[in-house]
């Protein structure tokens, strides 16, 4: 083998999946230097994780992706709900989530809508982004090992075509390689949970006939109880591309090899009630479904995200996006470290408000499964947690350092969604105008700290506090008419919305959610802010 020496970069992100490339995302619009390096040779090629949710698309629209990824994702755009039938030709057939028409019931509370894009799909639509973004990704590179001290991580890599072994530098390496991580595995960092809930194999296959049969009904998901074809079926294409997930059990003595191209043909056959459906099998591969999140999230300059750190059941689509939303919590606090402008106790706080999250929405998702009845999942009983998905996707609260005034003791998850700029809450949506420009005020987090209020004083107060501290703070007045930074034209009170009264301010951090609010206008509008901003940066 040749080896090469040492290169340096802030930043390494092993795994150049969607929660890895997100990262390379975020970390790009935040000018941060990085490296992603992914084993395989390009991005998947499996359909799968097609669920987007309301919160995941605001943060893809903020970073300017949503148009490519709508673009992605044209082909499903008027695919919803969850339907379930005994066979496709059967008489018994309910949804379990139905279609939405019309307007969606996120539609008054996000900057944007779910969006149903396969992996396959969306992931050369964030590679692109993450490249022009100034990233650099590599594939079919391996990590083979890492070591790290106080000042850095050291990691040997491997190009897989060439075998040429080389070393970098990195101040942090993000881990998001996957289930069954290399990094998390060598850092002995154990798990909690439940463990595995059920295994599929997922088989993607040709068929002209099977659309006529599954009738006008564009579901995104159709679960099949019928015993001889019990599964899940997904189309890809709504004309003649599927992908069928067939209920795999090892402790029964199957394996991979047992599911041959005949044996899934007559298993999708039995789905479809129809015993000569033309079917090609085109590909398979397993995957599990499992309640599993990592008992740390940090170990040194090493943090895991994505799959390394938790996994849950495909119910409500939340593996991806939590994962997604992991990297996006990480990666502003991890340039403000890096910039100087927090301290380095900042980063403690990615794993004390992600793996709450992670815990409770995968106690959400593997209760869905139950609920749903999931295909090859019959373990337990649904429970009387009844917290809906766009709860579960907006709701979530983080209780750190990051946020003063957060109450402690709190569910993660309320019981019910009410975003009034609580600290540790994600900021409220309200449409505004910033010099004739129709935008949400979601769109504005995402490099700097944000403040709204009522009155310039606080404004004022922002720009000494951002230069005395040197920290990227932006201060907006907001109301109705063209005397406010920004207009709410349609007269909604920003103040009602954000909790506070007309003299009060929010505090926004990079990520959206809110670190500060006081409600009324201090004596000493610069030192109340002083204060918040010194204390949520660990300075």
């Amino acid at each position: 083998m040749n080896e090469r020496g040492d290169d340096c970069v802030p930043v390494l992100v092993v795994g150049g999946s969607l929660v890895g490339l997100s990262a390379s995302v975020f970390l790009g619009r935040l000018g941060v230097r990085h490296r992603v390096v992914e084993r395989h040779a390009a991005t998947s090629a499996h359909p799968r994780g097609r669920g987007n949710n309301m919160r995941t698309m605001e943060i893809f629209r903020t970073a300017g992706l949503e148009p490519g990824i709508r673009k992605a994702a044209a082909t499903l755009s008027k695919n919803h709900g969850i339907l379930q039938v005994d066979n496709l030709r059967g008489e018994s057939r309910r949804w379990l989530s139905a279609r939405m028409t019309g307007r969606p019931p996120e539609a008054d509370v996000c900057s944007t809508v779910r969006c149903a894009c396969s992996q396959n799909d969306l992931e050369p639509v964030l590679l692109e982004g993450a490249r022009d973004l100034g990233g650099e990704v590599r594939f079919s590179t391996e990590l083979l090992s890492f070591t790290q001290d106080e000042h850095s991580v050291r990691a040997v890599l491997q190009d897989r075509k060439s075998g040429e072994v080389s070393t970098v530098t990195a101040d942090y390496l993000f881990a998001a390689d996957g289930p069954r991580s290399p990094v998390r595995q060598r850092l002995g960092i154990e798990h909690s949970g439940s463990g595995d809930l059920f295994h599929n194999i997922s088989v993607t296959f040709r068929s002209k006939r099977l659309r006529d049969i599954a009738g006008e009904d564009l579901f995104v998901v159709c679960y099949v109880t019928d015993s001889s074809g019990e599964g899940v079926l997904l189309p890809v294409d709504n004309e003649e591309q599927w992908v069928f997930h067939l209920p795999w059990f090892p402790e029964r003595g199957q394996t991979l090899e047992y599911f041959t191209d005949d044996r899934c043909i007559e298993h999708i056959r039995a789905a479809a009630g129809v015993r000569d459906l033309d079917v090609e099998i085109t590909g398979r591969a397993p995957w599990h479904a499992a309640d599993r999140v990592a008992n740390s999230y940090r170990a040194g300059r090493v943090f895991l995200m994505g799959d390394s750190a938790h996994e849950m059941p495909p119910t409500g689509a939340f593996g991806s996006n939590t994962g997604i939303q992991d990297a996006h919590n990480l990666a502003w606090k991890v340039a403000a470290v890096l910039r100087g402008w927090a301290g380095p106790a900042l980063l403690d706080s990615y794993e004390t408000e992600r793996r709450p999250v992670a815990r409770s929405t995968s106690a959400r998702a593997t209760e869905q499964a139950a609920r749903e009845q999931h295909p090859g999942y019959s373990a337990r009983s649904a429970t009387n947690n009844s917290t809906d998905l766009m709860t579960t996707a907006l709701g979530y609260r983080y209780v750190s350092s990051v946020v003063i005034g957060a109450p402690a003791g709190e569910p993660v998850i309320p019981d019910s969604l009410d975003l009034q700029a609580d600290p540790g809450t994600r900021a409220p949506h309200m449409w505004v105008a910033r010099e004739g420009e129709k935008l949400s005020t979601i769109d504005l987090y995402e490099r700097s700290f944000v403040l709204l209020c009522g009155r310039q004083d606080w404004c004022g107060a922002a720009r000494t506090v951002a230069a005395k501290l040197d920290v990227p703070l932006d201060a907006y007045t907001v109301g109705e008419g063209a005397g406010f930074d920004l207009d709410t034209a349609d007269g909604a009170d920003w103040a009602s919305v954000h909790g506070t009264t007309p003299d009060g301010a929010v505090l926004v951090r990079p990520d959206g959610y809110v670190a500060w609010r006081d409600r009324e206008a201090p004596s000493d509008p610069e030192k109340s802010l002083t204060d918040a901003l010194l204390g949520v940066l660990g300075r």
